[in-house]
């Protein structure tokens, strides 16, 4: 769990260096980390889970396949956008607000109550946001943007939770991954198609395939299952932490106090949303 999260907390970095070194845009960089990864993914599903790796597989699943690659289409596309117009550091803490937007989607579509922990870091998250784009608003509107397009990617990657969730029901983490990623390559190459696709260097973006895709998204879908969500919780806050170490060191991105206040909050819900609530029915 702590290695898949240390791989993605890379990935805006490699986004930078794919624009910067690369030549690569930030959507054309979105669609190689997707596309490049199919082929290692599809050939993992087939050694880990062998012939019945998409045997359960009918229709409505691959609609679910479909809504995933697109959601996760969705959120890359905005999310690359949003690393190159604000820090590391926010980039990565406004990306993971999908484990706030979790409990409305319970709320609103499943009738959920909230629970005392959930509120609490609804609330801590929602001061933490607040302060992070209030100083980025102060920095320049080009922060604030960054801030708000990487907040939109944490809708999208609601949607493909709840989407992979529900495929997750016919077939297994890495068969699963492997179709949705397919999806996703397939919608964002008309994306990328209009800008500076064909890298001149192709280390960031292999980087991204197999270091942010393959090795930290399939290394985290394994662990979940072995973990329990306050682990998991702990262990993805591997992530700000990189994040926000490689923009003071390489990009000069040292956070203020309010940014510092501002990221504690947030850090502080992500571990408060994954509390156990006590006992449940069995």
């Amino acid at each position: 769990m702590i290695t898949g999260s240390a791989c993605l907390a890379f990935g805006p970095w490699l986004v930078r260096l794919a624009d910067t070194e690369a030549n690569v845009g930030p959507l054309a960089s979105a669609f190689w980390r997707q596309a490049l990864a199919v082929p290692f993914l599809l050939l993992l599903a087939a050694v880990v889970d062998g012939r019945r790796a998409f045997a359960g597989l009918d229709r409505r699943g691959l609609w679910l396949a479909v809504i995933a690659g697109a959601a996760f289409a969705g959120d890359l596309a905005v999310w690359h956008l949003g690393i190159l117009r604000t820090t590391l550091a926010n980039s990565t803490l406004m990306a993971n607000a999908a484990t706030f937007m979790l409990p409305f989607y319970g709320a609103v579509v499943l009738r959920h109550r909230f629970t005392a922990p959930q509120g609490w870091a609804l609330a801590a998250a929602a001061a933490g946001v607040a302060l992070l784009l209030g100083r980025s608003a102060d920095v320049s509107s080009r922060h604030l943007v960054g801030d708000l397009l990487c907040l939109a990617a944490a809708v999208f990657y609601t949607v493909y939770l709840i989407a992979i969730e529900k495929l997750r029901g016919q077939l297994e983490a890495l068969p699963a991954l492997a179709l949705a990623t397919l999806a996703g390559a397939i919608l964002l190459a008309p994306l990328a198609a209009g800008g500076r696709i064909w890298p001149t260097d192709w280390t960031p973006v292999l980087g991204l395939a197999i270091g942010s895709q393959v090795i930290g998204q399939g290394l985290i879908v394994f662990a979940v299952r072995h973990l329990s969500p306050l682990v998991v919780g702990l262990a993805l806050l591997v992530q700000p932490a990189i994040s926000a170490a490689v923009g003071a060191l390489r990009f000069g991105e040292v956070p203020g106090p309010w940014e510092i206040a501002g990221a504690m909050l947030v850090v502080a819900a992500l571990v408060i949303a994954r509390l156990p609530v006590g006992r449940r029915p069995a």
